[in-house]
């Protein structure tokens, strides 16, 4: 018997109809890939075999769920449902745990809730939850609280409460998004274990093709709230029958034409020399203080006119230290950074207001790096507030025009609100708001990390045509390895605060030196890679 069956689904919200047509079934032991673009509905169906879809909804069809036919359930039974029939892992950890309790009284919350277990006796079943998802008890005890740990075993303990019960059925909405190649194929290869073992079914949701490629026994793909292509996943990649299935194969796989190969300057853009950051740590006690934290250890590199870069490295190695510290947001501890030639910041000292000027930064969630009560005119605007004599009038309207046709808007987009556009159009304003103020150095931090594939695509596109034309450098900084290959002349890996290797990026990918190199390297999720060991 299937563990999950959707028949004819249909959602409505206050009227508007967000999913139609929605046929999909799971076995025991088999895992189903739903991927689509952001709105294609595919959270929307997940959250409707939880019947936790929002208010004003309305659905319509038939869903079964380990033998229970949903729209014959109450409400009383439907929470008795949850957790104890099927469970449900969320994209972002931190937001699905609770940050004042500890992780051993959440995921004991689960088991207490559907058998009526003594805290003592839960407590027994989230111990063995826990070793079961790779966290022992010698290193993390149930008292610890998620701030202790990191992302990739937050999200560890998320799976630790879902599988509580043993479930047959888990619903997995981006689990691995936003984790690094290494702690993403570590949870990946945890989930596939768990459907193996306790032969539960696994519905994963994901905008990522190489990872269901690797993963998924059936797919099914989505788009504006129906299933346009399904089937098992090697015959859906052999044939792609459907034109969205082809488009979203294609931007998996693409790389941005680069119209020219930059050349070393004699004055590079960016030079960091020997720079260290040290973070201070609390005190054990009154009379011993701890040695500082050294987070950046003596790094240096240097990037040319026009140049792309990636510094690349797990959750902790220090990416986003140095990054605060080129820009100038940390202080060193020493070393020294130019730019252009011009001394940026050092030990002890920060950059001229002018020289700040000609590096920008583009960050990773671009509604959150804007206010929403801004419209796009101002919010593109201020980075003049670092320049001596910043434009006026028509001069300013130029220059607002200028940055926003460069990054493919319309003038008439000025007047809108942050809320009235796409992620993807977010992110071209947030680039825009870089390139207002012309700098010769952009650092883009997980810049394209949560767009969809096609999305990302336009961007990589958009990028790399500024890069050539405006003959702009580039630092750019992700956990997503197949991004930095796509977009780089050079990458940097980063470990434990050190660069340990670099060198031209290709070179670096198809002949890594080092063995953390290599580790990241072969744990990249490769779409190729997957449909070629499914082939065979």
């Amino acid at each position: 018997m299937s563990v999950l069956s959707i028949s004819d689904l249909k959602v409505d919200i206050h009227g508007s109809t967000v999913l139609h047509d929605i046929d999909l079934t799971l076995d025991p032991g088999q895992i189903l890939g739903v991927v689509g673009e952001s709105g294609s509905g595919k959270s929307m169906t997940a959250l409707s075999v939880m019947q936790l879809l929002p208010r004003g909804s309305h659905w319509s069809g038939a869903i079964n769920v380990a033998g229970n036919d949903l729209a014959a359930m109450d409400e009383r039974a439907l929470c008795q449902m949850r957790g104890r029939d099927v469970g449900m892992i969320f994209q972002e950890p931190m937001t699905a745990l609770n940050p004042v309790r500890t992780i051993g009284d959440q995921v004991a919350e689960t088991v207490r809730i559907h058998t009526g277990a003594s805290r003592r006796g839960a407590l027994v079943i989230a111990r063995e939850m826990l070793n079961r998802v790779g966290l022992p008890e010698d290193r993390f005890p149930l008292d610890r609280f998620p701030h202790d740990l990191s992302g990739g075993q937050r999200q560890r303990v998320v799976i630790a409460q879902a599988i509580a019960l043993r479930p047959k059925l888990l619903i997995a909405d981006e689990p691995t998004t936003a984790l690094d190649v290494t702690t993403q194929a570590q949870i990946l290869d945890l989930l596939k274990q768990l459907v193996r073992e306790e032969d539960m079914g696994l519905m994963l949701i994901t905008h990522d093709l190489a990872v269901v490629a690797g993963l998924a026994d059936s797919i099914a793909i989505l788009r504006e709230g129906a299933v346009v292509e399904a089937g098992p996943t090697g015959e859906v990649f052999r044939a792609m029958r459907h034109p969205y299935t082809r488009a979203l194969f294609s931007a998996s796989a693409h790389v941005p034409d680069r119209g020219r190969k930059p050349e070393p300057s004699a004055t590079p853009v960016l030079s960091v020399k020997q720079v260290v950051r040290d973070y201070e740590q609390p005190r054990r006690n009154l009379f011993v203080r701890q040695p500082p934290f050294r987070a950046v250890d003596h790094v240096g590199f240097e990037i040319s006119h026009g140049e792309n870069v990636g510094l690349v490295g797990e959750s902790g190695c220090g990416k986003s230290t140095l990054a605060r510290a080129i820009l100038a947001l940390d202080p060193l501890q020493d070393g020294e950074i130019r730019l252009n030639g011009h001394a940026f910041s050092s030990a002890g000292e920060g950059p001229h207001p002018e020289l700040r000027a000609r590096m920008q930064v583009v960050f990773q969630d671009p509604y959150d790096s804007f206010n929403p009560r801004h419209r796009v005119r101002r919010l593109v605007t201020e980075p003049f507030h670092l320049v001596k004599s910043p434009p006026q009038g028509a001069e300013l309207e130029r220059r607002i025009d200028r940055a926003l046709t460069e990054v493919g808007l319309k003038s008439s987009d000025a007047d809108k609100y942050i809320h009235e556009f796409s992620g993807g159009q977010r992110q071209r304003i947030a680039i825009a708001r870089a390139l207002i103020i012309e700098p010769a150095l952009i650092v883009l931090d997980e810049a394209v990390s949560a767009l969809d594939v096609s999305i990302r695509a336009q961007i990589l596109d958009l990028l790399a045509a500024l890069s050539d034309r405006l003959d702009l450098s580039y630092l750019f900084i992700s956990h997503d390895l197949s991004v930095v290959r796509a977009i780089t002349d050079r990458v940097l890996v980063m470990k434990d605060g050190r660069i340990v290797e670099q060198g031209e990026t290709e070179t670096v990918f198809r002949n890594p030196q080092h063995p953390y190199t290599q580790k990241l390297v072969a744990s990249t999720p490769s779409l190729q890679a997957a449909l070629a060991a499914r082939a065979s």
